[in-house]
C-alpha cells in the first residue's frame, strides 16, 4: 500500500468512528425511551435483552449471556428484574430437568411489540426518502458490521 492509500484509509476509519459515536449516543437515548415505553420501571439495557428473547424464543440463561456478551451474574439480575415486572418468565427445559428456559410472557411480548411498532415510525420517517437499494445496502452493511463484532 502506498502512503496516499494508507492516509485515505486512516481518514475513512476516523470518519466511521465519528459516525459510530453519533449513532451510539442517539441509540442510548432511544434505548431509554424504548425501555420506558415497554415498562416505566424497566432499565434501558433491558430492551436489547427483550429483543434477543423475542428473536430467539425460549433460551437458556447461559446461551443468552454468550449471545449478548455479558456475564451470567449481570444477566441474572436483569432477568430477575424483568420477571418482577411480569415481562419474562422461566419454565423447565424439557431437554434438561436441571435447566430453565427464559421467554417473554404474553404481557412482555405485547408490550415489546407495541414499543417496537412505535419505534418504527421515526425510523421510517428518517429513511423515507432513501432509495430501496440504499436501504437494503445499509441493512446489509450494518448486519455485516454487527456479525463481525459477535
Amino acid at each position: 500500500m502506498d502512503d496516499e492509500t494508507t492516509r485515505r484509509q486512516a481518514d475513512d476509519l476516523r470518519r466511521v468512528e465519528d459516525e459510530l459515536s453519533v449513532l451510539l449516543r442517539r441509540a442510548r437515548a432511544v434505548s431509554w425511551d424504548m425501555a420506558r415505553e415497554v415498562h416505566p420501571r424497566m432499565d434501558a439495557n433491558a430492551y436489547g435483552l427483550l429483543l434477543s428473547l423475542w428473536r430467539s424464543g425460549p433460551t437458556r440463561l447461559t446461551d443468552l449471556a454468550v449471545g449478548l456478551g455479558v456475564g451470567k451474574g449481570t444477566l441474572s439480575r436483569q432477568i430477575r428484574n424483568l420477571e418482577s415486572l411480569g415481562l419474562v418468565q422461566r419454565r423447565p427445559d424439557p431437554d434438561d430437568g436441571r435447566a430453565a428456559l427464559l421467554e417473554l410472557t404474553e404481557e412482555g411480548q405485547r408490550r415489546f411489540e407495541e414499543a417496537r411498532t412505535a419505534r418504527l415510525g421515526p425510523l421510517r420517517r428518517t429513511l423515507n426518502g432513501w432509495p430501496s437499494g440504499d436501504l437494503a445496502e445499509f441493512a446489509r452493511l450494518l448486519g455485516r458490521f454487527n456479525a463481525a463484532n459477535e
